[in-house]
């Protein structure tokens, strides 16, 4: 698949997926709440920081990545 996420927009994602987790792991909440409000959007957001692509920005036809010089 072709990279659509650019490295700052990626650092972001990680950031907000790692404070995600940590929601999910320390939410006073029942852990199905907790991991349907909290987990799998994190795990989602990982994902998409290391994999370089996001579904969302696919199917927008949209991307973060830099111009590539010609």
């Amino acid at each position: 698949m072709k990279s659509n996420v650019g490295k700052m927009d990626r650092l972001f994602r990680g950031l907000g997926a790692l404070a995600l987790l940590a929601c999910a792991w320390a939410a006073p909440l029942p852990l199905a709440a907790r991991l349907a409000a909290f987990g799998l959007p994190g795990v989602y957001m990982m994902f998409t920081a290391l994999a370089g692509t996001c579904l969302g920005y696919t199917l927008l036809g949209r991307s973060s990545c830099p111009v590539p010089r010609r």
